[in-house]
């Protein structure tokens, strides 16, 4: 008999399931099914494993790009400069595999793929690189920043399961970790829902050096 090549998969590969025509990433194995969550996070579903195998590079980037769009769809969209394609940053991982994209779309002749390829690479150097470039570092300034202990930090947490749109229940501020993660035992009993942002806010000032 031969074994599913679900069996085969490690957990995290980005797969295609052709009963549903979509990429997901592969959770694991619940009971008989494969387990797979929408690329950029959503609702799981559960997939036959005679129906999964992993996703060829052109499916990994048309998912890519649409988790992208859709979450500039949120407001968060950049106005890039498009006049030439993104040069991948030395030594940087995730530049190199999209550059690596970006060529093999290229030499089969892919004209769609190679554009998807250069609005990811476009949208990573602007998140992990640009905002290194421009953050303003303070050097030989006799302060140190420390936490206001004056003022109780915040801890909330969002439901952002879902297939199309977030849950979106909230937990609201709260002062105490323990209690977000009650509401998120609670929230999951209630819907099932297993995929939370979390967040953490204080308050900071400068203190003079000594």
């Amino acid at each position: 008999m031969v074994e599913p090549i679900a069996n085969q998969i490690e957990q995290g590969t980005l797969v295609y399931d052709a009963s549903t025509n979509k990429v997901g990433e592969y959770l694991g194995k619940a009971g008989p099914y494969a387990m797979l969550r929408p690329v950029g996070g959503g609702r799981e579903w559960e997939a036959n494993p005679g129906s999964v195998r992993p996703a060829t590079p052109e499916e990994r980037l048309s998912a890519s790009v649409k988790a992208a769009n859709s979450r500039s769809g949120e407001g968060n969209s950049v106005p890039y400069d498009i006049s030439t394609p993104p040069s991948p940053v030395p030594d940087c991982p995730s530049c190199a595999d999209l550059a690596a994209l970006r060529h093999d779309a290229r030499a089969r002749g892919d004209g769609t793929a190679e554009t998807d390829a250069n609005v990811l690479l476009r949208r990573h150097q602007h998140r992990d690189h640009d905002a290194r470039r421009h953050r303003r570092i303070f050097r030989f300034v006799p302060y140190a920043i420390v936490q206001d202990p004056g003022a109780e930090p915040e801890y909330e947490a969002r439901c952002v399961s879902g297939d199309e749109d977030d849950c979106g229940a909230a937990s609201g501020p709260c002062g105490d970790p323990a209690t977000v993660e009650e509401w998120q035992r609670k929230h999951t009993q209630e819907t099932r829902h297993t995929r939370y942002r979390r967040s953490f806010a204080d308050y900071a000032v400068l203190a003079p050096q000594p």
